[in-house]
């Protein structure tokens, strides 16, 4: 059995504490310690009568992916907020010493102009009366007694010298002479003025040149709003350097014990404030100035973490106005994915979030729009902006971290970036979207600049019925229609994690890989209006007038149930929709599934040359009327030549599978991510469909409004800057196909 250990032990995985007459065992994440309970077991409770019973401190390892992330995550923010912070305080520090010299400057030429004043007024005031003259000493010198005794209760003791040293002269022959009352009045003008001068001066008060000589140290706090164990708040104090104050609030007076505890055998006291009381109370004093023992008003946090067992709407309001609001880290965590990722509780979502959830497989992402929502609507109120720089869909529940920014501006662009979808859930699968309100770029009567209007945005931007299969379409949201992932921000994690100790953050290779997909979702526009005012290139600061165009994903297999085929492999699909100029990656909410720039046409068409090419469904495979035998078009006969659509998709499986850009040749790169594609094709627009809708007037009437069909380019043309790239994959083909061929030939 291993040796019994004092609470004040240094702390080690697997130690017993004896402590109070209770014994303990050491858990270790990261570089914190935990106690639990030696009778108590590692894992979390597993049934639902409760059979690990005796474990009553809680501790989830399931979440230690989240654990490990938010440090990082709150690492990667924090290093810059705290070199803007050391900024500012050069900044302040050297607006003093501005000021400082300035005042000496002006204190110099204001004691020269009045001495000369006072010496072309010398000869006049001793000829002219000299019984006043001597009133005038008398009063003089009271006033000389009183100011000299100011001044040496105000540390300017050189003031009081220099009138001493004036008042009086030493003669040749050793005599103290007086001076006459005309140099007097001399004297004390020039002592005024050296008072005025050295007074407020910093060198007049050692204290605090002694400070300003001190580099001060940023302060950096955090507050771990729900914090059980104190896990949290222990990981952020030994693992990010620069947090100068972590507090763990909680509301049981057991769990308060218990953080004290691990915060006395981990010897952090000097780091971590325990508060026993409701999180909502908490924050909402510190938003309303609840004040320190000096009298000074606490300060926000600079990043307040939201952890609750079910979802953190209810702490939302709160929070928003306790995190600082210059750029302050909101980090939430909801783990009721069974409310808003489901379609069984659509008014229990919008009660909490707002808006109503989507039906389907893009049900995560929906999710984590209808959060993002919560948090944009509860911060609009006060005049805060949001910003989404991370957000995940992991498990059981939904991780997010956004900045929060004072800006009446900024809000102004919610209405346009707030969005309701209108889904066919029941029938193909396809969405379209539209925006509550709309953000118009306009430009100014001079014509020279741009500025942005808030106006209505037109209804509806959908028919009931799906364009495309002609089913019942339903309403979700409203949710949040802006980007939810900052590339900059999850650059600057990845940046940091070949430097994590594998040791410490376990979870180090899935946040890697999480991290990398999430940074593939971002999907920005191809063509940017750069002559918007808030553009990025103006701002250095992320765009609040930008939308996602491209909010949600689809998958391959669920499209090839509805046209009863085979399912074609998701790299065919991404390499058919690369090969046709337009951008396909993945998201990290669900595997298989492909995100695109592409419309639900081209998808469409992709899939029915899928059809055509590699697996034909069987005759009445399909039922007459069903979504998937509307898509195919088995019911319109022979389409006339002219209305045929042009295109030709290759389904490129190589070119899908490749998902690091730095690995493809040039040509290849500009049909990934980030780069404008050049020839990009149109969305197509099909003909009328025909001899379908007989029994439904108005699909029909909606398909004989839409547009002429539009002819496509079938692929990119070669180009010179194409020609030498595509020698370079032949070549590297044959290099993989002659090993092959040589083996065989040997066999």
């Amino acid at each position: 059995m291993a040796p019994t250990n004092d609470i004040t032990a240094t702390p080690a995985a697997d130690q017993h504490i004896s402590h109070g007459g209770k014994d303990y065992t050491t858990i270790k994440e990261g570089l914190a310690y935990i106690l639990i309970p030696a009778s108590a077991s590692k894992i979390p409770q597993t049934t639902p009568k409760g059979a690990n019973a005796p474990q009553s401190v809680f501790y989830n390892p399931i979440q230690q992916f989240n654990r490990d992330l938010s440090v990082l995550a709150i690492k990667a923010y924090g290093e810059e907020a705290i070199e803007r912070k050391e900024r500012s305080i050069a900044k302040n520090k050297q607006k003093i010493q501005d000021k400082k010299r300035k005042r000496e400057d002006d204190g110099l030429r204001d004691s020269s102009r009045k001495a000369g004043k006072i010496e072309k007024e010398k000869g006049a005031i001793g000829s002219a009366n000299p019984g006043p003259a001597a009133e005038i000493v008398s009063e003089s010198v009271v006033e000389e007694s009183t100011d000299t005794q100011q001044d040496k209760e105000n540390g300017s003791v050189e003031a009081a010298n220099a009138v001493v040293d004036n008042s009086v002269s030493i003669g040749t022959n050793g005599d103290v002479e007086m001076v006459t009352a005309d140099e007097q009045l001399l004297v004390e003008q020039k002592a005024a003025s050296a008072k005025t001068t050295e007074a407020p001066s910093i060198e007049a008060i050692p204290a605090k040149d002694n400070l300003s000589s001190q580099p001060k140290k940023p302060s950096f706090t955090i507050l771990d709003a729900l914090s059980a164990t104190g896990l949290r708040a222990l990981r952020y104090a030994h693992e990010i350097p620069f947090t100068t104050s972590v507090t763990a609030n909680d509301l049981l007076p057991d769990a308060t014990k218990s953080i004290k505890l691990n915060v006395q055998h981990n010897k952090l006291e000097d780091k971590i404030q325990t508060v026993t009381g409701n999180a909502l109370s908490h924050m909402y004093n510190v938003a309303c100035g609840e004040y320190k023992e000096n009298g000074k008003p606490k300060a926000k946090y600079d990043v307040i973490d939201l952890d609750p067992y079910g979802t953190a709407a209810p702490f939302l309001d709160a929070a928003v106005q306790s995190v600082k609001e210059d750029g302050g880290l909101l980090c939430v965590t909801c783990t009721d994915a069974g409310v808003w990722a489901s379609n069984g509780y659509p008014e229990k979502a919008f009660s909490l979030y707002g808006g109503v959830t989507i039906k389907g497989p893009q049900s995560h992402e929906g999710g984590l729009r209808l959060i993002l929502h919560a948090i944009a609507t509860s911060a609009a109120k006060y005049g805060l902006a949001m910003e989404p720089l991370l957000s995940l869909s992991i498990d059981f529940y939904a991780r997010v971290f956004v900045r929060i920014h004072k800006s009446a501006n900024e809000v102004k662009f919610l209405a346009g970036k707030t969005m309701v979808v209108y889904n066919c859930d029941e029938g193909c699968g396809a969405w379209t979207t539209q925006t509550i309100g709309k953000n118009k770029l306009a430009a100014n009567k001079s014509g020279k600049g741009h500025f942005w209007k808030h106006v209505y945005s037109q209804a509806p931007s959908a028919s009931e019925h799906c364009v495309h299969c002609g089913m019942k379409t339903h309403m979700a949201g409203p949710m949040y229609g802006g980007p939810m992932q900052s590339p900059e921000f999850i650059k600057k994690i990845l940046d940091g994690l070949p430097n994590a100790s594998k040791d410490t953050y376990q979870t180090h290779a899935r946040i890697e890989g999480m991290l990398s997909t999430a940074l593939e979702e971002h999907l920005p526009p191809i063509v940017e209006d750069t002559n918007s005012p808030t553009h990025p290139s103006k701002t250095n600061r992320y765009d609040p007038a930008a939308l996602d165009l491209y909010p949600f994903f689809f998958i391959p297999s669920t499209l090839a149930k509805v046209l009863h085929c085979v399912t074609p492999h998701e790299n065919a699909v991404r390499g058919g929709l690369r090969h046709l100029g337009y951008r396909a990656t993945r998201s990290h909410t669900k595997g298989g599934c492909i995100k695109t720039d592409a419309p639900w046409e081209v998808i469409w068409d992709v899939m029915r040359e899928w059809v055509k090419q590699k697996a034909p469904i069987k005759e009445g495979a399909l039922k007459e009327g069903s979504a998937g035998w509307r898509i195919l078009r088995l019911g319109e006969g022979e389409v006339k030549e002219g209305e045929k659509p042009n295109l030709k998709v290759v389904f490129d499986e190589k070119l899908g599978m490749e998902r690091d850009a730095k690995k493809l040749p040039l040509p290849l790169r500009l049909l990934t991510l980030q780069t404008p594609i050049p020839n990009r094709p149109l969305p197509i627009r099909h003909p009328p469909i025909r001899n379908l809708h007989h029994h439904n007037p108005h699909i029909l009437t909606l398909n004989k409004t839409l547009p002429p069909p539009i002819t496509i380019l079938s692929a990119i043309p070669p180009t010179p800057i194409l020609l030498p790239a595509i020698k370079r994959i032949i070549l590297q083909m044959l290099l993989l196909i002659i090993p092959f061929l040589l083996r065989a030939s040997l066999h």
